[in-house]
């Protein structure tokens, strides 16, 4: 690759998993985050180089000399913005692996900023959002003048300790789509149909997955909604847990859910990644009541994180690319997922509206 890149929460679960292959390439990253004893153990396990820094006003003078940095510490909630002051203040782009909604709209309202300092800024590099990103653009590519879309994935992969935190952070959020361009909360349960996202048809609920937010910016299409399988007994369940919100949203329940977390969560191991493979789903629809449905099959959910960030990262280094804030499939194209390891080829399918006669 051209250029110094720098990987901030390396000794976290994900990050990890990319220093790990990024070195198994030949790669020689800068390892960073706040921990200097973690940082110092995997920096002797692979001979790189360490920066110890808290992500605080002066974070931008620890990247000197760096060009680029994969953002891989969470919640990203709360780390991505003082990371993102840090590159445009150093001139370096920016890339996390992020899926909350609130970081995609505040790197998106970064863009004017960014053009300014001459970077990229693009949130969603990991599973979070390049596969269903790129089924955006796909759809929208054989069906310009689609007005609704939906996104959705069925996987059996584990959790990781930091997209748990994530998760318990939105129980008191409820659901979220985009109708006529404006992100719209909806109440948890409210959304249920049936899918068949690649290995038959289940019932499914509607969830605050990313693509509500980046769909948008990638295709220009207005109603977006993501989802993914949910048995009809726990949708169920999710509407009655709407009741729970502002107690599941406050602090003593939020630290001691976290507490658990920290306590009990490890991540998926390399065996259950390999043995669990995910299945990507989307649909798109015309004024006209056209429709068509786009599946791929990709690698595990976390093995897939780890090829999209490095995959990423290289195209970005050694490429010319826009200044500003972009989501993956606007840089790089919605052939990107096809081209990563353990991903299959887009499968289309189109369905016509009953008024019209097609042999």
């Amino acid at each position: 690759m051209n250029g110094n890149w720098l990987i901030y929460g390396a000794y976290g679960y994900t990050g990890e998993l990319i220093v790990q292959e990024a070195v198994r390439r030949g790669l020689h990253p800068v390892i960073a985050g706040r921990n200097a004893e973690k940082l110092a153990v995997l920096a002797a396990q692979f001979q790189l180089e360490t920066r110890t820094f808290p992500l605080d006003g002066r974070a931008h003078e620890h990247l000197q000399n760096i060009d680029l940095v994969l953002h891989c510490a969470g919640p990203f909630s709360e780390t991505s913005k003082p990371m993102i002051e840090a590159c445009l203040a150093s001139g370096a782009h920016y890339l996390d692996i992020t899926g909350e909604i609130p970081v995609f709209e505040h790197t998106h309202a970064q863009h004017e900023r960014a053009i300014a300092a001459g970077v990229v800024l693009c949130s969603g590099v990991g599973f979070d959002v390049i596969p269903t990103d790129c089924t955006a653009l796909k759809l929208k590519e054989i069906l310009p003048d689609a007005t609704q879309l939906a996104l959705g994935f069925d996987s059996d992969s584990g959790i990781s300790p930091g997209t748990y935190k994530t998760a318990v952070r939105g129980l008191g959020s409820g659901s979220a789509v985009r109708r006529n361009g404006r992100l719209t909360t909806v109440p948890l349960g409210s959304q249920h149909r049936r899918i068949d996202f690649g290995r038959g048809t289940k019932s499914a609920i509607g969830i605050p997955w990313g693509d509500v937010a980046t769909a948008f910016y990638t295709t220009g299409i207005p109603d977006i909604s993501t989802w993914i399988p949910m048995p009809r007994a726990a949708v169920f369940g999710a509407r009655l847990s709407n009741a729970l919100r502002p107690v599941l949203a406050s602090d003593p329940v939020q630290q001691k859910l976290s507490t658990w977390v920290e306590q009990n969560v490890s991540g998926p191991d390399e065996t259950l990644r390999k043995n669990s493979p995910a299945f990507i789903w989307g649909e798109a629809s015309n004024a006209d009541g056209l429709r068509k449905s786009v599946r791929i099959q990709v690698a595990n959910v976390y093995d897939l994180t780890v090829y999209c960030a490095l995959e990423t990262v290289g195209r970005l280094l050694n490429g010319s690319f826009p200044a500003g804030s972009s989501t993956p499939a606007r840089l790089f194209g919605s052939q990107l997922i096809e081209a990563l390891p353990g991903s299959g080829k887009f499968e289309i399918d189109t369905f016509y509206p009953s008024s019209t006669n097609k042999s």
